[in-house]
């Protein structure tokens, strides 16, 4: 599939992109969708927002509802960046309430920052549940998640400083008490791990958006919302009010009844454009998210196969970060614990080799543009 993103595989002669977990590539098809945005901004002018509400947008939530099963497209709002929904859940809460707050130690900095600083201000009484020990996470979060004083649990379905997979989502979703505000955050598992969230799609949110895995760049974010969810965000904009404005009744602002209770105010459009793009050549090519997984899979068991073969490595797979399950039990990208993680990521990035890391985490990322010869380069440079 090498040849879907030969743009940005050409933009940049040998170099080697092993961070598909930060900023995946983006496949030809998006450069054309790009300008598809600007001719309906030059054709639509001022018009342009009818075709971006009523074809682009309910096509971008079409294909986030059959990606992850979900049955009621209406229910998904899109946004700029998942923080602004973590801002805009928040503010469903009364002012001046203490809310007790279950979340783990493994969240990315647009919630634990957050968290980090209402807790300063002693706003939010916070229950971190470390992830590790995996094997025993999910009967730990399920208790802390089932206390009955909760006001928010807030989990990653892929630890991005782990790459853990969590697959215990319906258990701990239920655990929670019925009026806890139930969120996770999918980030790290949306077009990654094939997911299905029919049976928790009226319970729990779930946040994602397009610049991993999706590989549609920035500015293309989602919130699905539970069926009946009917709290008032104070943090609101005025898209939230479509659903409200045939009512005429302007005597307290009204929301709609849909996933645009959650949106925002006017945004850049364009990343909706870029994936339908990318959607639409999944569909096209006959690519499931199973079978990226798949391939993803084999060239994760490639490279720790070819770690443990080469002895002067800079890595060895005993420093993997995984589950019991092994490479079976994670994500898109695997993690080694290394307190040099910093300066094999410098010089790996002299050889143009992409890599990152996260404190004492080295992060290598794979995705559907590489194949085994990349594998075989990378393992040569380490």
């Amino acid at each position: 599939m090498k040849s879907l993103y030969s743009r940005f595989l050409s933009a940049s002669p040998g170099r080697l992109h092993f961070a598909a977990h930060s900023h995946h590539p983006w496949p030809d098809v998006t450069r054309d969708a790009q300008i598809e945005a600007w001719d309906d901004a030059a054709r639509l002018a001022d018009h342009k927002w009818g075709r971006v509400f009523s074809e682009v947008m309910k096509e971008a939530q079409g294909h986030v509802a059959s990606i992850l099963d979900l049955p009621a497209p209406e229910q998904i709002a899109f946004a700029p960046n998942t923080h602004e929904f973590v801002l805009r859940l928040l503010s469903c809460f009364p002012p001046g309430k203490r809310l007790k707050v279950v979340t783990t130690d493994s969240e990315f900095m647009s919630f634990s920052r957050q968290m980090a600083r209402l807790a300063e201000d002693d706003l939010v009484d916070l229950v971190r549940v470390p992830a590790e020990p995996f094997a025993t996470f999910a009967m730990r979060f399920i208790e802390a998640a089932s206390a009955k004083d909760n006001d928010l649990v807030f989990m990653s379905q892929v630890f991005f400083n782990s790459g853990f997979v969590v697959k215990d989502l319906d258990a701990i979703v239920a655990a929670a008490p019925a009026e806890t505000v139930v969120v996770i955050d999918g980030y790290h598992g949306f077009f990654a791990i094939p997911t299905n969230l029919r049976s928790i799609a009226d319970r729990a949110f779930f946040t994602a958006g397009g610049y991993k895995y999706a590989q549609s760049g920035e500015g293309v974010c989602f919130l699905s919302v539970p069926r009946g969810f009917d709290r008032r965000p104070l943090n609101t904009g005025w898209f939230a009010g479509f659903g409200a404005l045939e009512g005429g009744d302007f005597s307290k602002v009204g929301f709609s009844n849909d996933g645009f209770r959650f949106m925002g105010a006017t945004f850049d459009p364009v990343g909706l454009y870029r994936f339908n793009a990318v959607a639409r050549l999944l569909k096209t090519n006959g690519l499931t998210i199973a079978a990226i997984d798949d391939h993803v899979k084999d060239l994760q068991g490639r490279f720790v196969e070819g770690l443990a073969g080469k002895s002067g490595a800079a890595l060895s797979p005993k420093d993997l970060i995984a589950p019991p399950d092994g490479v079976s039990g994670l994500g898109h990208f695997l993690t080694f614990r290394r307190d040099d993680a910093g300066a094999i990521e410098e010089r790996l990035a002299a050889n143009n080799v992409i890599v990152d890391h996260r404190g004492d985490r080295l992060r290598f990322g794979f995705g559907l543009y590489q194949d085994a010869a990349d594998v075989d380069a990378l393992l040569t440079h380490l």
